[in-house]
């Protein structure tokens, strides 16, 4: 009997890029621009200025992977780290409702870092990519998001690993039996703790790069012969029984491609966690239309998804009292008072002056976050939202949503995309440079060889 593990192989194999569809291939590209965008931006930040220099101790030479957004290059894994955890620094990446996962800050450094080393084009990229995210989010799904969030697991960091394998396995051209023992010794390496929720340090950024470097390993060990084991999803002391008590190993099989998973993934137009995304576009929506003013409003109460709660609303002091960038992209309070004060919550807005700001200090302090069974209902199919905001006057405005700016049901335009990239990376690149990126992204099927694209990348010093 075939093992769920094989199967996954199996299934991964068999996409090839002449056998997806033509919105399949856009949304790859749609979706690995913007994962550019936020990882030269993030490549920017205190987090990743430290492991750069971690990589200057080690530096690898012309021959190296280049890291995106700085001028190092880097032994393949070590650049897939430091590429994944840049990409996950904004809080701006990719992220799918149903798993409640980020797969771009996995999948794509693995699948950049895996298609250098072995000369891929462009076709054998989408095609890698595509799988990635297909085991990925099938693997958060079975675990049931909720379930695994409450034993303390990060799912990014530990489906991350997987999906991060397939891809680089793909690239690599590894057959079936090597693929399986690639999954199998990405199993060992599943991490990823929510510990970081205590004191807004920069492990929760370590989980994208740690996972993308762990898959290109785990791919890159199978092909030179060393195994792992073949039920490692499924097994006894598998993955999915020991990182959830609630695991449906049916659901990995459910839906496989149909559609592909890259069709369900939403970006964020907010600089914070998924579960504030909604919230900050109903605020803004009714200050818009309102004209609401931070000097007006009495109360401001947001109801938060129970999946969410303990990330962004609990506890309630630590939210109120956001100390780090990172407690900031965590804390609902502070999402909502800078949509308020500023009209935008992105990466400007999490800044530590507004930390320190005494106007969103106390706006912050009259808000509240609430459970709400009304919001619950389709989760995590929706992902609802509802804002009411009460004036000293004695309005009321209220207003709800089923699916957040950004969502494939309400999604960003690729004009839209455009600009977000563009305004992460005005400051890096130049406009001819990144008009560049996005025509090479545009057209990424004609890609001759990814280490085009990833020099591309690099920056102005490198190039």
């Amino acid at each position: 009997m075939m093992t769920i593990t094989a199967e996954i192989a199996r299934k991964c194999l068999e996409i090839r890029y002449a056998g997806l569809p033509d919105e399949v291939v856009d949304r790859v590209k749609y979706l690995l621009l913007d994962h550019l965008g936020v990882a030269i931006r993030g490549a920017q930040s205190e987090s990743s200025a430290a492991v750069n220099r971690f990589l200057s101790r080690t530096a690898w030479g012309e021959a190296g992977v280049p890291v995106i957004g700085t001028s190092l290059t880097a032994e393949a894994s070590h650049a897939a780290l430091a590429n994944g955890a840049a990409a996950h620094a904004p809080e701006l990446d990719d992220v799918v409702n149903t798993a409640s996962l980020h797969p771009g800050v996995c999948v794509m450094p693995a699948a950049l870092s895996a298609g250098h080393l072995a000369g891929a084009t462009g076709k054998e990229l989408i095609a890698a990519i595509t799988a990635g995210y297909e085991v990925m989010v099938k693997l958060g799904i079975a675990l049931d998001p909720a379930a695994h969030y409450a034993r303390g697991f990060h799912p990014t960091g530990t489906c991350g690993v997987f999906g991060a394998a397939v891809a680089a396995a793909k690239l690599l051209a590894l057959g079936e039996s090597q693929m399986i023992h690639a999954l199998g010794i990405s199993g060992s390496q599943a991490a990823g703790l929510l510990e970081f929720l205590a004191d807004g340090s920069f492990t929760k950024r370590f989980h994208a790069g740690w996972a993308a470097h762990s898959g290109l390993i785990a791919a890159l060990l199978a092909r030179e012969g060393f195994t792992g084991p073949a039920t490692v999803i499924e097994g006894k002391f598998g993955f999915l029984k020991a990182y959830s008590p609630a695991a449906d190993m049916a659901k990995i099989s459910t839906g496989w491609g149909a559609p592909y998973e890259v069709m369900r993934t939403s970006i964020k137009p907010h600089a914070c966690c998924r579960y504030k995304q909604g919230p900050i576009d109903c605020i803004l929506k009714l200050v818009r239309e309102n004209d609401l003013r931070a000097e007006t409003i009495e109360r401001v109460t947001v109801s938060v998804l129970k999946a969410g709660f303990a990330l962004v609303a609990e506890p309630r002091e630590l939210k109120a009292e956001p100390k780090t960038i990172v407690d900031a992209q965590f804390s609902m309070p502070f999402g909502g008072a800078v949509a308020i004060l500023k009209g935008k919550a992105f990466l400007d807005e999490y800044s530590l002056e507004n930390i320190h700001s005494p106007k969103v200090k106390e706006l912050m302090r009259r808000f509240d976050c609430v459970h709400d069974p009304d919001i619950e209902t389709e989760f995590p199919r929706k992902w609802p939202a509802k804002v009411e905001i009460a004036t000293r006057e004695g309005q009321r405005f209220i207003t709800r949503l089923d699916f957040p700016k950004g969502d494939p049901e309400n999604p960003l335009t690729w004009d839209e995309v455009i600009d977000k990239f563009n305004r992460l990376t005005a400051e890096v690149f130049p406009e001819e440079t990144r008009r560049r990126i996005v025509a090479r992204i545009r057209d990424l099927e004609h890609l001759p060889a990814v280490s085009e694209l990833l020099q591309l990348t690099a920056t102005p010093e490198k190039a």
